[in-house]
């Protein structure tokens, strides 16, 4: 199957009308529809009997254990129907069926939260010197040392069983902005089409507007551009109110659990220090004249008098364009990660014959990509493959994410399983680079060079530069609402377009339409999420690196890495693999690497 680029062959198809082949198989969650709703009636009874165990932690070693261990098989049972119930209604948002499904997930999300609320508050009661003697005279209890000692360390922020109770039941209420900026972005926003190149009224949707903006036609680029944006003004209003709920959510939670601001909030689960966020924004801003020599030679090479934000995704080279199937896009996967082993070439191969992947976009498709799934499942990937150099990193990318969450379930038990955000990009970008580094080398064309060149640069512009802008507009947006009080659409749209024309810098055009990309981006909806792209990115940098360069016994490391989940803190898993992300090394060295990339491309380009 070739689903490429030619954007007048892409129709958007029902799910029902989908090939079985390509898309995800959910068995492994549940067998039936019938099954997940038996479930989740007999889970939702075991929620309302957990509440008993409320007061008897202090009681004995076993009742504390007995509290705990109900906890995570309660939690472990409900995170395989809220994956179920999600990626169901992922596959077609427009499904009224799975839409009841995810509301009824998220609605026991809170009763869960309220149930349980009395857990930490009871732990604190207890002092550090019971607790430790009740691990010594119950053996099971020690599984669960590392979470009591968390708590410990988060004493200060954990609050009475009764305000717990009450946080618990504003959870549902609190995450009401991003159900409804999902549902808008997802099911109800429609895009006018797009004239292409051959003339063809062409559907514009997110999983086509950035194949449109790479097209060759700069006139497609621009109307694509023009068209998404204008129906984003239409709605700023609302999406402004949305967003600023969401904002101040995230601020009164932090407020009432005592973090001076909700980026030390957001931090303080991973228990990253918030210099760590600081110190990346330093040294982007000290690497910006890098950026600004790739936004020259990207005006250069495409040969405008100005350049515009639709120039920013364009291939910078005229001949040569590659596109491939997916059957083609897994064996490049393949190859380029052979270096990591046969057991993760296996489990690759395991994915895709066993159908983790759903590949193609239809309608009322979620957007974007993600991996996904339950302790108790293999891992999932959601994707809209349309046949270009993307597609293939994003199947890279996620299958990162995947192997990781592989490792990791088959190591730690459920309580050390999920892995924390901080180092969660760190397997799918370092996928990323070793893909890259094996094109590159493979290259036997100047254009096919240029056009890999170009497409790493891209790739780390937008992950490590565009996601600190991102995590910049984050900072600086959460303390003005925090001043204020209260936002502005065109408020919010001033301030993003600021920090956009600054990192960019004096050759890029920042279209007015650009000050409205705060209104599309679904990870605002998770505050302080994106900087770890950038982090994590410099680390697979560093680590990836290490593996190409056959450092010895790094490729083990990196997979006691991957094998980790939350059983220990984020920084020391990395260090590990002897990187230390409280050190500004790693970042410098990345945006090193990609100043000698724009070196090594002026040079390719300098030919006449």
């Amino acid at each position: 199957m070739d689903e490429g680029r030619n954007m007048a062959e892409i129709k958007l198809k029902k799910r029902e009308e989908m090939d079985p082949a390509y898309c995800w198989d959910l068995s492994s969650l549940f067998g039936s529809d019938e099954e997940f709703e038996k479930t989740e009636q007999e889970l939702a009874k075991k929620i309302e009997a957990f509440r008993a165990k409320q007061g008897t932690m202090k009681e004995s070693a076993k009742a504390l254990y007995d509290v705990l261990s109900g906890l995570d098989d309660i939690s472990r049972v409900f995170s395989s129907l809220y994956v179920y119930a999600s990626q169901k209604y992922h596959q077609d948002m427009g499904n009224q069926k799975y839409q009841g499904y995810a509301g009824k997930m998220d609605s026991m999300m809170a009763v869960l939260a309220d149930a349980s609320s009395f857990v930490e508050p009871e732990i604190l009661e207890l002092d550090e010197e019971t607790v430790t003697e009740f691990e010594k005279a119950y053996e099971p209890l020690r599984l669960y040392d590392r979470i009591l000692k968390e708590n410990f360390r988060k004493k200060e922020h954990i609050l009475s069983p009764e305000m717990e109770a009450v946080l618990a039941k504003a959870g549902e209420m609190a995450s009401s902005p991003d159900q409804i900026f999902s549902a808008f972005s997802n099911a109800d926003l429609r895009f006018q089409p797009v004239t292409d190149e051959e003339e063809n009224q062409v559907p514009l949707s997110h999983g086509t507007f950035v194949g449109f903006l790479q097209s060759k036609d700069r006139r497609v680029r621009k109307e694509a551009f023009e068209k998404y944006y204008a129906e984003y003004e239409k709605h700023k209003n609302m999406l402004a109110a949305t967003f600023g709920a969401n904002l101040k959510q995230a601020a009164f939670f932090a407020d009432v659990r005592k973090y001076p601001s909700a980026l030390a909030a957001s931090l303080d689960g991973g228990n990253i220090p918030v210099s760590v966020y600081d110190k990346l924004l330093e040294a982007i801003h000290a690497k910006m004249p890098a950026m600004y020599r790739y936004v020259a030679l990207r005006k250069k090479l495409l040969g405008v008098d100005e350049l515009h934000m639709y120039d920013v995704y364009v291939s910078l080279t005229k001949e040569y364009e590659q596109k491939y199937t997916y059957e083609q896009a897994i064996e490049i996967v393949k190859k380029a990660l052979a270096v990591l082993g046969d057991d993760y070439v296996a489990l690759l191969d395991k994915g895709f014959s066993e159908r983790w992947v759903d590949v193609y976009e239809n309608e009322g498709k979620k957007s974007g990509a993600y991996s996904w799934g339950s302790y108790d499942s293999h891992p999932y990937v959601l994707m809209s493959f349309n046949g270009n150099i993307d597609s293939v990193f994003t199947l890279a990318h996620e299958m990162g994410h995947s192997l990781h969450s592989w490792y990791s379930n088959h190591t730690q038990p459920f309580t050390y399983a999920e892995y924390r955000l901080f180092v969660a990009e760190v397997a799918s970008t370092c996928n990323e680079a070793l893909l890259i580094r094996y094109l590159l080398k493979h290259a036997k064309e100047k254009e096919e060079k240029i056009f890999l060149l170009n497409y790493f640069l891209d790739q780390f512009k937008g992950t490590v530069f565009r996601q600190t802008m991102f995590a910049e507009f984050e900072k600086r947006i959460h303390e003005k609402m925090a001043e204020e009080g209260t936002l502005t659409a065109d408020g919010i749209s001033e301030l993003y377009l600021s920090i956009n024309k600054e990192y960019f810098g004096p050759d890029m055009i920042s279209d007015p339409q650009i000050a409205l990309e705060w209104a599309r981006i679904p990870h605002f909806y998770t505050p302080f999420y994106v900087y770890q792209y950038a982090t994590g990115f410099s680390a697979a940098i560093a680590i990836s690196s290490k593996i190409l360069a056959g450092e010895p016994g790094i490729v083990e490391k990196y997979k006691q890495f991957l094998s980790g989940g939350c059983s220990m803190d984020p920084i020391d898993l990395l260090k590990i693999c002897g990187v230390d992300m409280t050190k500004p090394e790693p970042v410098e060295e990345a945006l090193d690497v990609f100043a000698s990339y724009v070196e090594e491309l002026e040079k390719l380009t300098a030919e006449a």
